[in-house]
């Protein structure tokens, strides 16, 4: 995995050559407003872009760069596919490949800052991105990043005025929960372990299974997925429960994380008409958006669909996808077949595999 040092390095040269692309103009707006704000992005050769409101940039300042720079060397340090990598050809690998690392800067106040940042998925196959959360404070003239799921992510939020008091609840709720995804769920004792989660629509109305658990990136890692369209649910997705809700991709785009109370978070992705939210309170079964093909943020969809994904903690505080195997959502349990995507799901003696409706139940 790639030094913070190193890749900081590397980040800060690409600001200096005038590489890493500047926010343009835009509106701000409130961050918990449903309606989007006109914010705006544009990429460069480097392979970093950044997002930034007018007002946001403005109260940054000189600050802008250095902020870039700190959220940027965590987003490659964690990031799954610049590990063994040095940093610059981590940045050139994904910029080849026609990704980006995206800086999302949502709202700041005074030293603190926080947004979303996230390295698109590849566009040859089916997968989702690899995204977090972020809050930044500025001490002693430098920015300390905290990505979703670090130390300096709890801390952050126990102390940031950006975070509201239902989401600071909610969130510590989370890095508080010491989960241990390595070990896939057991039959035993296991299947209440989600706190309630329901599949990603109303509940008792049905959906079809189009794929079994499968890794979020649709090739390695946890088998944290599931992928679901049609029915008689119109096709509108809902959150799994009540928690504070991101819009990842901003504006627009069809990728939102649910933080929920408990220890574990959901994705949604691949949706149109999709509402915005950012770091929003919402209840259960709010209104997200619908099935749909977007791929705001990388990967593929080749039939409307939403592509959902648990995540938790581990013991260090790492965000990550966890496995479905054993878990139980929305009434029914969940297991893993003999390849990702063929893994079926069991209620009351009845086993349903890839092609079945499924009803979504609350108990």
């Amino acid at each position: 995995m790639l030094s913070k040092l190193s890749v900081r390095t590397t980040v800060a040269a690409l600001a200096v050559t005038g590489l890493l692309a500047a926010a343009p103009s835009a509106t701000a707006s409130n961050r918990h407003s449903a309606a989007p704000p006109a914010a705006a992005a544009t990429s460069s050769s480097s392979g970093i872009a950044v997002k930034a409101p007018t007002t946001v940039a403005e109260r940054l300042g000189t600050g802008r760069e250095a902020l870039i720079d700190a959220v940027s060397t965590d987003v490659l340090s964690r990031s799954h596919d610049a590990k063994g990598l040095a940093p610059k050809a981590a940045v050139s690998k994904l910029a080849a490949e026609g990704r980006k690392v995206v800086v999302d800067i949502r709202t700041v106040s005074r030293d603190w800052a926080r947004g979303v940042a996230y390295v698109e998925a590849p566009r040859t196959h089916h997968g989702e991105p690899e995204g977090w959360l972020y809050i930044a404070h500025r001490k002693d003239g430098r920015w300390v990043a905290g990505l979703e799921g670090d130390a300096e992510f709890a801390d952050h939020v126990a102390k940031s005025p950006l975070v509201g008091k239902a989401e600071r609840q909610t969130m510590t709720a989370y890095a508080q929960h010491r989960a241990t995804p390595q070990k896939q769920a057991s039959s035993a004792g296991t299947l209440a372990n989600t706190n309630g989660l329901l599949l990603p629509w109303m509940p008792d109305y049905y959906m079809t299974l189009t794929g079994g658990a499968h890794s979020s990136d649709g090739s390695t890692g946890y088998w944290s997925s599931l992928d679901f369209s049609g029915g008689n649910a119109s096709g509108r997705v809902r959150s799994s429960r009540e928690g504070t809700a991101t819009s990842m991709c901003g504006a627009g785009g069809g990728w939102t994380r649910v933080i929920h109370p408990g220890g574990f978070s959901t994705d949604y992705y691949h949706m149109w008409n999709a509402t915005y939210y950012n770091g929003t309170s919402i209840t259960r079964s709010a209104l997200l958006g619908n099935i749909g093909t977007d791929t705001c943020a990388g990967g593929s969809a080749t039939g409307a669909h939403v592509h959902w994904s648990l995540r938790t903690y581990d013991a260090n505080y790492v965000g990550q996808y966890t496995w479905l195997n054993g878990r139980t959502i929305g009434g029914w349990a969940w297991w893993n077949g003999s390849g990702q995507y063929t893994g079926c799901a069991t209620r009351s003696g009845v086993t349903a595999c890839p092609g079945t409706a499924i009803y979504n139940r609350t108990s």
